[in-house]
C-alpha cells in the first residue's frame, strides 16, 4: 500500500515535471504590425491548424482563429484578448493573444498578470510605435521579460542596426540578436542563426504564406555563391554584433534588463520557427507565485489560479459566461471542488474547457501556466482567486483610469431587464467600468472607458447580445480620481466634478472636466482626497 505521503510526493513531482514543459508568453505590439497574423503563423508551425489565416483573409483563408467576434472580423482588428494552446516539441505553449488597439489596454493589462514572457512585435518599416512603448512599460512594472520580433522584414523597411539602436534608446533594453537577415527589408533572403556558429537558412515563400515556407540549409561558401553582396553585407554588420558584444545573457533577459531580437515574416511564415524554439529555450516556466501578502505559493503546492478575464456570449446558442483562469500551483482535475477566495464558498469546475478562438475542448487536467475557461462563472469576477488546500488569495488586478464617459439608455424601455442584465455582464467582463450614482439613478449608468471604441463594443454587443440597443449621450469628463466618503459630498458640490460609485467594486471615483479644473481644485482644496489611478500599468502621470 502506498503511502499518503508517497502519493503526495509523486503529485508533487508531475505537477513540477508538467510546469517545466510549459510557457506561458502574450504577444504585444501596435495595431497592425501583425501580431494576430503571428498567432495563426505560430499555429500553423505547431499544427495546430493546417492552413494559417490573416487578418484581411480572402477566399478560403478566412479569418484569424483567435478573432472570433463579429465586430473584429469586420474591422480586421483584435478587441478581446484570445487563450490559444499549442504543443510543440514536447512543451506546450499557452499563446494569449492580446487587443492591439491602445483603447483596450486594459484587457491586455489583464492578460500581462497572467504570463511570463512577453513577444514583443516589431514592425521594420516602424520600429517602436506609440502603443508599443506603452505596453512595455506594462511588461516592465510586471518585470516580465521580453522577446522581440521584427515583422514584415520580407517588405520595404529600415536597417537592422538603426532598429536594434532605436530599442536600446528609447527604451533602454539592450538588444541581443539571435539571427540576422540576409537581405534589406523589403528582400528577405534567409536568416543566419548566431547561436548555431552562423548558419545560414534560406527561406522560399509558399503561395499566400498559407502553409509553412521552405527552409533550405546553407553553408557559408553556399550563401556566398548564392547571396553575393547580401552575405558580405550581412557579414559585416555580424561582425560589428561581435565587436559590442550583442550576445544573449540569461540573467539580463530574466532580469529585464535585455531582449533576445529575431527577424521574421509572419505572413509567409519566415522565421517563426526560430521563434518557437527561442520561446522553449528561453521563456521562463512557471514558478511560484507571490500572494497578497507577499508569501510564495509554490508550483507544486495544491491548486490556485486566478481569473484574469471574463467573456460572456462566446456560444451564441447557449450564452454562456466563461472565467479565464491562469494555474499558478497544483493540479487542476475536471470536477474538482475548489474555493473562491472572495466569498469562502465551494466553486464547482464541472465545465472546464480550453478555448481556440471560437473553438474549444473539454479539458480534464490542467497544470501551472495553463488557461482554463471555467463555463457559467457567474460568480467570478476578474483578480477573483481560486483554491484548494491551505488558504491563498493572490493581488487583485487594478483598473485603469477612464478618459471617456458616456451615459447608457435603453432604446426601448420595454426591454429594460435586457438592458440591465447586459450592463452588468458587460461589467463584469471589463469591457466597461460601470459607475452609478443616486442623482442619475440605475436606469442611467455612466459608462468609463479607456479609448472610445470601446463604446462601439458596447453598442454591438447590447443589440446584437443582448437585443436591448443603447443610445449614449458623452459627457464632459476627461479625467478621474479615487476619492473617499468624506471627500465626496465636497467635491460633488464643485463646479466641473461629479462623484460617482464604481459598481464592481465600490470605489468611489469623482470626474473632473480637465486636467487644468483638477489643478484648481486641488489648489483650493489641499484636504480634499484625489488619488490617481493606474494607467497604461503605471500610475498616471500628472
Amino acid at each position: 500500500m502506498v503511502s499518503v505521503a508517497a502519493q503526495t510526493s509523486t503529485g508533487a513531482n508531475e505537477v513540477n515535471r508538467e510546469a517545466a514543459r510549459r510557457r506561458t508568453f502574450a504577444v504585444i505590439s501596435h495595431p497592425d504590425a501583425g501580431k494576430s497574423t503571428l498567432t495563426e503563423a505560430l499555429a500553423l508551425h505547431t499544427e495546430a491548424i493546417t492552413s494559417a489565416g490573416a487578418v484581411h483573409g480572402k477566399g478560403d483563408r478566412k479569418g484569424v482563429i483567435s478573432d472570433w467576434m463579429e465586430i473584429e472580423q469586420d474591422r480586421g482588428i483584435s478587441i478581446t484578448s484570445a487563450a490559444l494552446r499549442l504543443e510543440y516539441n514536447g512543451c506546450v505553449l499557452n499563446l494569449l493573444d492580446t487587443p492591439g488597439h491602445a483603447d483596450f489596454s486594459e484587457d491586455t493589462y489583464r492578460v500581462l498578470s497572467a504570463v511570463d514572457c512577453a513577444v514583443m512585435l516589431l514592425d521594420s518599416a516602424k520600429g517602436l510605435e506609440p502603443q508599443t512603448l506603452k505596453l512595455f512599460d506594462v511588461a516592465r512594472s510586471r518585470g516580465i521579460p521580453v522577446i522581440t520580433f521584427v515583422n514584415k522584414w520580407d517588405r520595404p523597411g529600415r536597417e537592422p542596426l538603426e532598429l536594434l539602436d532605436e530599442i536600446e534608446q528609447r527604451i533602454g533594453l539592450r538588444p541581443t540578436p539571435l539571427n540576422w537577415p540576409v537581405g534589406v527589408a523589403g528582400d528577405f533572403r534567409g536568416l543566419i542563426d548566431r547561436t548555431a556558429g552562423n548558419r545560414y537558412t534560406k527561406l522560399h515563400r509558399t503561395p499566400g504564406g498559407a502553409t509553412k515556407a521552405r527552409e533550405e540549409p546553407m553553408d557559408a561558401v553556399q550563401a556566398a555563391e548564392v547571396e553575393g553582396a547580401a552575405w558580405e553585407q550581412a557579414m559585416e554588420e555580424l561582425a560589428l554584433l561581435e565587436e559590442i558584444g550583442a550576445d544573449y545573457d540569461e540573467e539580463s533577459f530574466l532580469a529585464g534588463k535585455s531582449s533576445p531580437v529575431l527577424f521574421g515574416a509572419a505572413l509567409p511564415n519566415f522565421g517563426v520557427s526560430a521563434l518557437l524554439r527561442a520561446l522553449i529555450n528561453l521563456a521562463p516556466a512557471p514558478a511560484a507565485r507571490l500572494d497578497v501578502t507577499g508569501a510564495p505559493r509554490p508550483v507544486d503546492a495544491p491548486f490556485s489560479g486566478f481569473v484574469f478575464k471574463m467573456q460572456a456570449n462566446m456560444d451564441r446558442a447557449h450564452r454562456d459566461r466563461m472565467a479565464f483562469v491562469r494555474v499558478c500551483s497544483g493540479r487542476f482535475d475536471r470536477g474538482m471542488v475548489l474555493t473562491h477566495a472572495t466569498t469562502g464558498r465551494p466553486f464547482a469546475t464541472k465545465y472546464a474547457q480550453a478555448v481556440r478562438g471560437a473553438q474549444r475542448q473539454t479539458v480534464d487536467t490542467a497544470f501551472p501556466g495553463d488557461v482554463i475557461a471555467l463555463v457559467n462563472a457567474q460568480a467570478l469576477r476578474v483578480g477573483d482567486t481560486l483554491y484548494a488546500g491551505p488558504k491563498v488569495e493572490f493581488p487583485p488586478i487594478p483598473s485603469f483610469a477612464p478618459e471617456h464617459f458616456a451615459v447608457a439608455r435603453a432604446v426601448d424601455s420595454s426591454r429594460y431587464k435586457q438592458f440591465r442584465r447586459g450592463i452588468e455582464q458587460l461589467d463584469s467582463e471589463g469591457v466597461v467600468q460601470v459607475l452609478v450614482s443616486d442623482v442619475r439613478g440605475e436606469q442611467a449608468p455612466v459608462l468609463a472607458a479607456v479609448g472610445p471604441l470601446q463604446f462601439d463594443v458596447v453598442t454591438h454587443r447590447m443589440e446584437h447580445e443582448f437585443r436591448a440597443p443603447v443610445e449614449l449621450t458623452h459627457l464632459d469628463y476627461s479625467v478621474a480620481r479615487r476619492t473617499d466618503a468624506a471627500s465626496a459630498p465636497v467635491l460633488h458640490g464643485l463646479s466641473g466634478a461629479e462623484v460617482l460609485t464604481r459598481r464592481s467594486d465600490g470605489e468611489l471615483l469623482v470626474l473632473v472636466h480637465n486636467k487644468w479644473r483638477l489643478k484648481v481644485i486641488q489648489r483650493d482644496h489641499p484636504d480634499l482626497v484625489m488619488e490617481p489611478l493606474l494607467a497604461g500599468g503605471l500610475v498616471e502621470e500628472e
